[in-house]
């Protein structure tokens, strides 16, 4: 296979509502120093909030990154509850997920929302991981690539050319997450592909540089199977995240199949 592209794969965990301050504290710890010899890929993890700064302080000195699960759009102001983007840098964090499908579903995250926050987090210089996917009904009904491609583009209408390649997108079907489900890797590779060609109608071969990462019940069983397509750039991963173990494996089972590596 050619090895010509251009992105560094990324593995982020999502640790989405689970774990105490000490609990984070440990998984991080222990995801550092499990993946310690892991050069090839950039791996990051997701802590809640609460935790955010303090794994961010532990991982200070290490290759290992930190991304916040959310943020919002405004800077200052009177948004009880909310979490600014700058807030979310100056605790530490690299990364900030946006627009994930449990987002969508269950907190009415829009689409122009999603660019709202992915300008904001850029503004700060943090790097937004914008997520997209079909539910299991529009994709029965053959609507995932037209679905994807509404969310790809809501996504991209307030972003410039030169702040669209410092994204990262993240293809999640929603019908495979924390489902046990998961897309085939043609099924997955078929939208990477798709959404790879949108992304070129607008920057030409400047969409070479985006990583576009798959998410939905990703495994340490099934990663390398899905490393192997041609534009899949890495896992945005739920539940295998959660011990050390099973991240760790993961990583370092992308990573051997990851054919950029």
């Amino acid at each position: 296979m050619s090895q010509s592209r251009v992105p560094r794969p990324l593995f982020c965990g999502n640790w989405k509502l689970w774990g105490s301050l000490s609990e984070s504290v440990a998984l991080a710890k222990g995801v550092r120093d499990a993946t310690a010899g892991v050069t090839a890929v950039d791996v990051a993890v997701g802590p809640g909030f609460v935790a955010l700064a303090a794994v961010a302080e532990k991982l200070q000195s290490s290759a290992l990154g930190v991304a916040a699960q959310d943020g919002y759009w405004e800077v200052k102001g009177a948004f009880t509850g909310e979490v600014a983007m700058a807030q979310i840098a100056d605790a530490g964090a690299r990364y900030v997920i946006i627009g994930h499908s449990e987002r969508r579903q269950f907190f009415a995250e829009t689409d122009a929302s999603v660019a709202r926050k992915a300008k904001a987090a850029l503004g700060v210089h943090l790097t937004p991981i914008i997520c997209i996917g079909e539910t299991l009904s529009e994709r029965d009904a053959g609507q995932a690539l037209a679905r994807v491609s509404s969310q790809l583009d809501g996504a991209m209408r307030e972003l410039s050319d030169a702040e669209l390649v410092r994204v990262v997108i993240a293809y999640e079907p929603v019908w495979a997450i924390g489902t046990g489900r998961n897309a085939t890797p043609e099924q997955a590779q078929e939208v990477h592909a798709a959404i790879r060609a949108q992304l070129s109608r607008r920057l030409q071969g400047k969409a070479q540089e985006i990583r576009i990462l798959y998410g939905g019940s990703v495994k340490p069983d099934n990663v390398a199977s899905l490393m192997g397509q041609k534009d899949i750039d890495g896992a945005l991963v739920g539940g295998a995240s959660l011990t050390v173990e099973s991240f760790a494996k993961l990583v370092k089972e992308g990573t051997s199949a990851c054919i950029r590596s």
